[in-house]
């Protein structure tokens, strides 16, 4: 039923999912971007006004860890575990049953899932000091940095209560077809957070505090500006507690696998962070700076696909549609190496003139700016692994399969912990002053060496089977990428260069040579032969 119908509260027989084209699934992805580019933008302004007031400074570090703990457990509960467990639960109501029962299932899971949310909350709270001394042992000492990202936790972490309800509802809305205002809703986070910043901050005796309160005051908004648009729909929760009810127990195994295998890139990260942490002060932020940056293009497409396309898979499944399935996961792919790859080759190329004309400035000096493109050149090399898992994991869950993505997520984790203590040891002895990018680097390995188990796995289950033609892609996108490259390193000048212009100069020249490199690109695509048909979903 369309969700403008009146409730439909008979118990039909099973309807066929609606068929959704290839042209539907890219306008919805379109959408999805278009609001993300919107909050990704937001972002970089609000990292932007991070450097030039806080820079990798004690207050930046401690508000890192503080915001990175509510903010790991929202993505394994929320974006992570949480949304791979219900969309496709929700789908097969949806489609299965009854709009009542659909209701039912909603009311169960909302009263079931805030119930404990608010549990872990006050666990969180209480036990502020612990986590920091978990996830940042380095902080240990007398620079301060325990306190004030204990004190800034007790604020930060009942974000997670909010922002688990705000995914739940824009988990609502997904399978209802309703795709931007979920993707809107992060935009509200980096207003605040900006705001706070730049008025608030300055009155307090620690300006710091600041952002901690943002977070908290955003993700009460953040969940309030959904409801009306749930209340359009008449699907607003109204909460039950009922952890027996068959759809909540359905969701809560697939959610507990799912919690580690849709998430080993945060786990990462947070590895990556305490390993940090003991390297001394400002690593912490130099890996937040450069992190955010490669994650503008991952958000601002890998994660809007991975959003449109696990419905849509879900209902594939739930239709026995293999092909339609297979279908999905190529096209899907055929994206990420049309996008992932250019933008991990322009930040690489480009990373010392992105990271001057984002952050250069204030108490952000020439030497973060050089240590920052390090971290993000290492970051960028693993940006098609992190695209690649965000279609390839959501592959597994339509199919109700969370054991697979847990065991190669074990794998990857273990990649991940052996590299990083390896390169931090040898380069720390070997005196080497950019000891966090090997930590980046251990991450980017990681997640490449997640995404090929599950591809290997998706094509030796017989799952995804390609296109024709997908070599003779492969070598046009390699020869467009070859000629990007060599465009973008004829036109590369030296850092003193950049920092030598002022802000607008700088702003314009990184657009022009990012403007050669696109068009270069796609020039040489379409010299090749490549078309928008030839990236059409297929039908057969």
């Amino acid at each position: 039923m369309a969700p403008q119908d009146a409730p439909d509260n008979s118990h039909s027989s099973k309807k066929p999912p609606p068929v959704v084209s290839g042209r539907g699934l890219l306008k919805s992805t379109s959408v999805v971007s278009s609001m993300t580019l919107l909050s990704r933008v937001l972002g970089l302004v609000r990292d932007v006004v991070f450097a030039r007031f806080f820079g990798a400074t004690i207050v930046m570090d401690a508000f890192i860890v503080a915001n990175r703990i509510p903010n790991m457990l929202r993505r394994f509960f929320a974006e992570g575990a949480f949304s791979q467990g219900f969309v496709p639960v929700m789908s097969r109501y949806r489609e299965g049953h009854s709009h009542e029962e659909a209701r039912e299932l909603v009311d169960a899971v909302a009263g079931t899932l805030g119930l404990i949310l608010v549990v872990v909350t006050a666990i969180g709270v209480i036990a502020a000091p612990l986590l920091v001394l978990i996830v940042a042992p380095g902080f240990i000492g007398d620079d301060g940095r325990f306190d004030l990202a204990t004190l800034m936790l007790r604020f930060t972490f009942p974000y997670l209560l909010f922002v688990s309800l705000t995914a739940f509802a824009g988990g609502i809305l997904n399978t209802y077809g309703k795709f931007a205002v979920p993707a809107f809703t992060p935009v509200i986070l980096n207003a605040v957070l900006i705001a706070f910043a730049i008025w608030l901050a300055p009155f307090l005796d620690e300006p710091g505090m600041a952002l901690a309160y943002a977070v908290l005051v955003a993700g009460v908004i953040q969940l309030a500006f959904q409801l009306p648009f749930l209340a359009k729909i008449k699907a607003v929760p109204r909460p039950r507690w009922r952890p027996g009810h068959e759809g909540v127990r359905r969701i809560g195994a697939l959610m507990l696998p799912a919690i580690f295998g849709s998430s080993v890139a945060q786990i990462n990260v947070l590895l990556g962070g305490i390993i940090a942490s003991l390297l001394g002060v400002g690593k912490i932020s130099l890996l937040y700076f450069s992190d955010r940056l490669m994650e503008f293009p991952l958000g601002l497409f890998g994660i809007a696909l991975a959003t449109v396309t696990l419905p849509h898979l879900s209902r594939q499944h739930a239709a026995k549609s293999a092909r339609g399935f297979s279908n999905t996961v190529d096209w899907s792919m055929k994206l990420v190496v049309l996008v992932a790859v250019p933008a991990a080759c322009g930040l690489i190329v480009m990373a010392e003139p992105l990271v001057t004309t984002i952050f250069y400035g204030g108490v952000f000096t020439e030497f973060d700016v050089r240590m920052t493109a390090l971290s993000l050149q290492a970051f960028s090399l693993g940006l098609v692994g992190f695209s690649f898992v965000k279609i390839l994991a959501p592959a597994y869950f339509a199919r109700e399969d969370t054991r697979t993505p847990v065991r190669i997520g074990l794998i990857a984790l273990g990649v991940n912990f052996v590299l990083s203590v390896t390169l931090a040891y040898f380069m720390q002895r070997a005196g080497y002053i950019g000891t966090h990018a090997g930590l980046a680097l251990a991450i980017s390995i990681a997640a490449l060496v997640n995404a090929w188990l599950l591809y290997r796995g998706l094509r030796r289950d017989g799952i995804v089977r390609h296109s024709s033609g997908w070599r003779s892609l492969l070598l046009k996108f390699l020869a467009a990428n070859a000629c990007m490259v060599l465009c973008l390193t004829m036109l590369a000048r030296p850092l003193t260069w950049w920092i030598e212009l002022d802000g607008m100069a700088r702003t314009v020249a990184v657009l022009l040579d990012v403007a050669a490199g696109a068009a270069v690109y796609f020039v040489v695509l379409f010299v090749l032969g490549v078309r928008t048909t030839t990236l059409r979903l297929r039908t057969d």
